[in-house]
């Protein structure tokens, strides 16, 4: 068969769908945007951040949505002293995990610290949220943490 016979009509895969995020993800990322960060109650009174649908230990539903932070404390950190164009931050940054006042488990995100001699497990750290009128309901509302001592902007 010539290849001037072969039909051929242009098509493109698109995957429209996008995510749901329920109840209660949606109101954490809501809580994000009006510069707020809400953990998930669960048993025993224990408070996740990021809040999870469904409790770890019980299988049950989570209860309320309460505020923690905007402080915490880091747990645990790894530097990236070259990072990649598609990181949060253009300079060199931290990696953590910051168990937020009020909360029982750690998030992570990033800390913008001059260098990793700057960093350590325990050291308090605050939410540097974005400009409000460029939040939009996302992780990233939160820019980055900074130690405590700089304040969150």
């Amino acid at each position: 068969m010539a290849d001037s016979d072969v039909l051929r009509a242009p098509h493109v895969l698109d995957y429209t769908y996008k995510r749901s995020v329920g109840p209660v993800i949606g109101a954490f990322l809501t809580g994000l945007r009006d510069g707020r960060i809400l953990g998930a109650t669960g048993s025993g009174g224990t408070v996740s951040v990021p809040p999870a649908e469904y409790d770890p230990v019980t299988g049950e539903d989570t209860g309320e949505l309460v505020e923690v932070g905007p402080a915490g404390v880091v747990t645990t950190w790894a530097w990236t002293s070259s990072p990649s164009p598609d990181q949060p931050l253009d300079r060199p940054f931290a990696w953590v995990l910051v168990k937020l006042d009020g909360a029982d488990t750690a998030l992570l995100h990033v800390l913008d610290a001059p260098g990793a001699d700057a960093v350590s497990s325990g050291m308090r750290v605050t939410a540097r949220f974005r400009p409000e009128a460029a939040r939009v309901g996302s992780i990233k509302d939160i820019e980055c943490f900074v130690p405590e001592t700089e304040g969150a902007s």
